[in-house]
């Protein structure tokens, strides 16, 4: 079988070793002659694997005293309605930023337990870019935002600052999330959803500051409230436990190869390599204005026309696999996380080069 390129934008490329760990793990686990996904979850074995991954992301992100780490399930949508249910009373006011399909979601599940003021959108422009000019609340509890648009290719560079000094930023990078720095001390709640940059899907990483909890006066269902899972350390009910080893494995081998400042002078190589194919090749062009563009998701489209299903099937013969852009706005797409090695980016560069209409 010739070399496969898996660009979908998710459940996403994983690196060669997080799969044959987890390959080994399923069927011994480091010798200890049971399968990772038959061992308890409260067991020695499991729970110090669970807080060597709390580790690997308290050090690769460099997180300061006073937040906690949680592995939750129910993906980045379920926390659409868990962030405002514990964070937002039903009098207060949040503020959001609507800059694609999965902001979109987060607003309407927030509206259902306080005010929200929806500071920008890019909707009527089909989220091309991320709108600058924020019209916030002065009272807002906290700031929304979703960091990389996985659908539409667009991505925050530098993060806005809430207006209200008592106010602060929660953040969905459920798709570049570990694949550049960020300053975690900017941020009262950071949630990624694993099966884009993180491992498989299964598993959800929540940052949350402690001191922003407690202070809504309803009724949290005790599954839905952080302050169940930081006091059980994620183990309140059964975790997810393979989906949290391949966490385990793949911040592993990012600790290994040089943390979250050596993949982002990766990451930024290869997106600069494909947008300057796109920028070359008058067959292609993207939608995006430069300043906006994603270092993770890459659409692009013919210049003037063309048969992309022809395209695709050229790429697919190729070994270039999942490129058809989001059905919202079709193209294609190539997301070109972590684990996508820069071969992947100089085989699709190729393929777009020797493609003739």
């Amino acid at each position: 079988m010739s070399k496969i390129y898996n660009f979908s934008a998710g459940p996403a490329v994983l690196d060669s070793s997080v799969m044959e760990a987890t390959a080994k793990a399923a069927i011994n686990y480091n010798g200890y002659g049971m399968s990772l996904m038959e061992m308890s979850h409260r067991s020695k074995p499991v729970m110090a694997m669970v807080e060597e991954t709390e580790s690997f992301v308290r050090e690769l992100l460099n997180i300061p005293d006073g937040y906690h780490v949680l592995f939750l399930q129910g993906g980045a949508s379920l926390q659409f309605s868990m962030i405002p249910m514990n964070l937002l009373g039903e009098e207060q006011t949040a503020d959001y930023t609507d800059t694609g399909a999965w902001s979109a979601k987060a607003i309407k599940e927030a509206q259902l337990f306080g005010n929200v003021n929806v500071v920008c959108s890019s909707k009527a422009s089909v989220y091309n870019h991320i709108p600058k000019e924020l019209n916030q609340s002065d009272d807002a509890v906290y700031l929304h935002v979703t960091s990389n648009n996985t659908i539409y290719g667009t991505q925050w560079k530098e993060f806005p600052i809430p207006k209200n000094l008592n106010g602060y930023l929660v953040a969905d990078m459920s798709s570049d999330i570990f694949s550049r720095p960020i300053d975690v001390s900017q941020f009262g709640l950071i949630y990624a959803g694993a099966q884009k940059n993180m491992g498989p899907a299964g598993v959800t990483l929540v940052i949350v500051r402690d001191d922003i909890l407690g202070k809504v006066e309803r009724a949290i269902p005790t599954m839905m409230n952080y302050r169940t899972h930081i006091d059980k350390d994620s183990m309140f009910n059964t975790p997810p436990v393979m989906s949290i080893y391949a966490v385990n494995r793949t911040l592993a081998c990012l600790k290994e190869n040089g943390g979250v400042t050596a993949i982002a002078e990766r990451n930024e190589c290869k997106a600069q390599k494909l947008y300057g194919e796109i920028e070359r090749n008058p067959l292609f062009t993207s939608p995006i204005p430069e300043k906006d563009r994603s270092l993770m998701n890459i659409p692009f489209v013919f210049a003037d026309g063309g048969d992309e299903a022809d395209f695709l099937s050229f790429c697919d013969g190729r070994g270039l696999k999942t490129l058809k852009g989001h059905r919202s706005v079709g193209g294609f797409r190539a997301s070109i996380y972590n684990a996508m090695p820069e071969a992947g980016v100089d085989a699709l560069i190729k393929a777009m080069g020797d493609y003739k209409i």
